[in-house]
């Protein structure tokens, strides 16, 4: 027998949305239509928007008689106008506006925007202007390629679906799909929170406590704020203009628009002026015993505003409230001095043609009165001056900087100009207002598409610029110093020099030809010959004041390392003594992007850097290193600003360098030459560079070393193989080995060059894994390479390896090999650094390595635990295998 199939259960199509069950049917019919709609061109796009627009404009006064009818507020030829806004206005202003497809795009930086609808939005309706407001937001929903669902006030239902039902067919005619518009039939709050909890965002209008649902239903929301809307007329207004302005807008639709005024603050010079007029043009001015009638109605028994006076005339709310007024009485002004909310109630929003009076002693006054209501009862919203801006620029300057609103008009009717492109057209126009951060809304401006509408941004991968930097002029072969200092005369003409150098150099006589040259030259000098190695901040400021003392045009910097980055650092508080230091040495990522604009240098005096060791590099690099003596921090200071006008690398300056010196500045080379080449911000310029040098150094730092003086060419090779490191780093930036030897010297009081080669092997191996614990991030650098990188300088060097680690090896093998002939020890602790002294701040120096400059071009990003077993290792000279 064969098994019955089941029926299958077909969901019929709700005729009427009165449940979650029939609501759900129709937003997944919303989701629908919106995906479909989401692929529609812009020119599509466009057609629906104009039809529905036109539609709307055509039906303008049947909706406004059925508004009207259904909700007793406001007027109806009000409501025409409001209409015709929210259709025609909103159509102007967006009719060219883009708002499918690629927004912009630039090929050459890989970068382009794309328009996304956001998907249905859930669009609560107020009762105020319910079709208005139902046109509005169908017309900027259909210009964004959403779907939207109105959940209707219950007192406004029929004439906003009728809204929504009009806008719909003529965009279904038009092209748009079904059900791309849609409303429920039987509103209700639990189903208001149900499309706000359903949608992919919530565009609210209404009250404080729909608007507060609105942005507690876990949806983005767009709401907006209480309008408590006070008018200033100062003394210096065209009080005719302001009365009548304030008139046109308080009646618009019997005060139903949020932006309209509620108070007028009139100062004290003109207020009996302003009340005849006010008086005159058909305002009621309440008695005492009115005022206290209208108090009584103004809110309901939550403190809310009462609905009966919402939109209706002045003479039914006099009736209401117990008393007679002229039918045609077109506003109740209510003269009152309290400003609480909580105490007075014409201080409150009112919605209707209830007008609270304030006299103000002065425009001072006048602004406090209006801060306090606004802060109170409209925060974020709208804010009006009456003034002349030609005679009191400053009062309406006063008033822009203490107003917590939105929008701040001046001599505009609220109504009118709050809602935008009627009396200023540049502020867009919109039926729902945001309030900002003030009143807790997402938005401060005049909603429009932009709002509706996500942004896709697709960036392809793109390598910046990259550059390279020298001094504007490098000198070198042996004996070419004289012939170099030469241009200080004839092509910089410059008239007073400032040396820099050491109390060695200077009491051995290095700087006597130097100085000898200069007199002939007819250039005076004077020099300072302080600077200690590892040179400190008050070296720096000592020089610095004598400099200043001095008023040189030319800066000579002669010696090492220490005397170039002692000389920089002068140069700078020479050429700004204003600057900060700690501004100076701060870090940065990208040198072109730093948060410190690093000063202009050179309008006082050039510089000139010349090498006595082989070495630093120092003379055609733009950065100093300089220790806080009080704290014992060592500082990399880096910026293009920072490169000489003229380097001079002359081996006959360095021919008489003790052996030390030569085994510590020699070393100091290699590891620029080694870190640079694996930089993650080397490039084919600087890596030529690194891998010459480096030979250079194999080749010639032994024979240097062994032979001193007496092997001239061994010299110059390591005069050259310094400034062409040098020149690598100085583009390619440096490594981690760097930080931990600037905090290794810092702290142990370790020579430069042998921190960095009792370091340099141990981090090579960590930089040397292919799959690192993290990578580091510049767009030039696709993936781990330094083991490669390495192999490629062994082959340069012609090591011996069949694959890339034999090749890195003996890399190694040859460093350590250079090492042992210059007498480096084994390991930070045979160096003689004491191991609980070493121990006792190695988490310091850990973190301040991480923080070093130099860190941030590491190939491989070091971790703090990483940089401590780093530190470790090289302390007991333990093997370790990173890679």
């Amino acid at each position: 027998m064969l098994e019955k199939k089941k029926a299958k259960t077909v969901i019929q199509r709700p005729d009427v949305v009165n449940n979650v069950e029939s609501l759900n049917h129709r937003l997944e019919e919303v989701k629908a239509a919106q995906r479909l709609f989401a692929t529609y061109t812009q020119e599509q796009v466009d057609a629906i928007f104009l039809a529905a627009a036109t539609a709307a404009t055509k039906n303008r006064i049947y909706l406004a008689k059925m508004a009207f009818e259904e909700t007793k507020m406001g007027l109806v030829e009000d409501k025409v106008i409001k209409n015709h806004f929210a259709s025609e206005y909103i159509y102007n202003a967006y009719k060219d506006t883009q708002t499918c497809g690629v927004l912009e795009e630039s090929q050459a930086f890989g970068i382009k925007t794309i328009i996304a609808p956001l998907g249905v939005v859930a669009a609560v309706i107020p009762t105020t202007n319910p079709t208005s407001t139902a046109i509005f937001k169908s017309l900027i929903a259909l210009k964004t390629r959403n779907g939207i669902i109105f959940s209707p006030h219950p007192g406004a239902r029929n004439c906003t679906i009728e809204a929504a039902r009009i806008v719909l067919e003529a965009a279904v005619a038009a092209g748009a799909p079904e059900g791309i518009i849609a409303w429920i039939d039987e509103p209700s709050v639990e189903l208001s929170m149900e499309i706000m909890k359903a949608a992919d965002v919530v565009l609210a209008t209404g009250g404080p406590g729909m608007v507060k649902s609105a942005y507690s239903s876990g949806k983005p929301a767009i709401g907006v704020g209480n309008g408590n809307t006070p008018a200033i007329i100062d003394s210096t207004a065209d009080v005719l203009m302001a009365v009548n302005s304030i008139i046109l807008s308080k009646t618009f639709d019997n005060g139903t628009i949020c932006a309209s005024e509620q108070s007028v603050v009139i100062d004290a010079k003109i207020y009996e002026k302003c009340i005849v007029e006010f008086r005159k043009r058909g305002c009621y001015l309440l008695d005492e015993n009115e005022k206290d009638m209208v108090r009584k109605i103004i809110l309901n028994a939550a403190g809310n505003i009462n609905a009966q006076i919402v939109g209706r005339s002045a003479y039914q709310i006099a009736k209401l409230a117990g008393f007679e007024c002229p039918e045609d009485a077109k506003v109740l002004l209510g003269e009152v001095t309290e400003l609480d909310v909580t105490k007075e109630p014409f201080a409150h929003e009112k919605l209707s043609p209830i007008l609270a009076v304030y006299k103000s002693a002065d425009f001072e006054d006048s602004v406090n009165i209006a801060d306090r209501l606004v802060v109170d009862g409209g925060i974020g919203h709208t804010s009006v001056l009456y003034v002349d801006t030609v005679k009191a620029p400053d009062k309406l300057k006063a008033f822009e900087e203490r107003m917590k609103t939105s929008r701040i008009l001046v001599n505009t009717p609220s109504s009118h100009g709050g809602i935008g492109d009627l009396y200023n057209f540049k502020l867009l126009p919109s039926l729902t207002l945001g309030c900002g951060s003030w009143a807790g809304n997402s938005v401060s401006g005049n909603v429009g598409v932009k709002e509706l509408m996500n942004v896709k941004t697709v960036a392809e991968r793109r390598e910046n610029m990259l550059w390279f930097r020298t001094p504007e002029k490098v000198y070198f072969k042996k004996g070419c110093t004289s012939v170099a200092l030469q241009e200080l005369q004839c092509v910089y003409k410059r008239k007073k020099a400032f040396i820099v150098t050491d109390a060695f150099l200077y009491k051995s006589g290095f700087t006597k030809d130097i100085t000898s040259q200069l007199e002939e030259m007819g250039i005076s000098h004077y020099t300072y010959f302080d600077v200690t190695p590892d040179p400190t901040l008050e070296c720096a400021k000592a020089g610095a004041a004598a400099m200043a003392a001095f008023e040189p045009d030319v800066i000579i910097a002669i010696g090492g390392g220490s005397a170039m980055d002692a000389a920089k650092i002068m140069w700078i508080m020479y050429e700004h003594p204003e600057a900060d230091f700690a501004d100076l040495a701060m870090r940065f990522m990208d040198i072109r992007k730093r948060v410190y604009g690093f000063p202009e240098m050179g309008k006082k005096a050039i510089m000139v850097c010349i090498a006595t060791t082989a070495g630093t590099g120092s003379e055609v690099t733009p950065f100093a290193i300089i220790t806080d003596e009080k704290t014992q921090t060592k500082y990399s200071i880096a910026d293009y600003s920072l490169l000489p006008t003229m380097a001079i690398s002359d081996a006959d300056m360095m021919m008489d360098q003790p052996k030390g010196l030569t085994a510590t500045s020699g070393i100091d080379v290699l590891t620029h030459a080694l870190e640079s080449y694996v930089s993650m911000l080397a490039t084919d310029y600087t890596e030529a560079l690194s891998l010459r040098a480096a030979k250079l150094v194999f080749d010639y730092l032994p024979r240097a070393y062994q032979y001193g003086r007496d092997d001239v060419e061994a010299r110059e090779k390591m005069a050259n193989a310094s400034t062409i490191a040098g020149l690598a780093f100085a583009n390619a930036f440096l490594g981690v080995c760097h930080s931990m030897a600037h905090k290794l010297g810092a702290h142990h009081h370790v020579a430069h060059g042998f921190a960095n080669a009792l370091l340099i092997t141990e981090v090579m191996k960590y930089n040397a894994s292919e799959a690192p614990k993290k990578m580091g991030a510049f767009s030039q650098y696709q993936y781990p390479k330094t083991m490669k990188k390495y192999a490629e300088m062994a082959s340069y060097l012609g090591l011996p390896g069949k694959n890339d680690q034999e090749k890195f090896e003996s890399l190694i093998a040859k460093v350590e090999e250079l090492k042992a002939c210059i007498g480096v020890p084994k390991s930070i602790k045979e160096f003689g650094v004491d191991e609980q002294e070493f121990l006792s701040n190695l988490d310091l120096k850990c973190e301040e390595a991480f923080d070093d400059q130099c860190t941030g071009a590491n190939a491989r990003y070091p971790l703090m635990s990483e940089i401590r077993e780093m530190y470790l290792n090289s302390y007991y000279g333990k093997e370790s295998k990173w890679y």
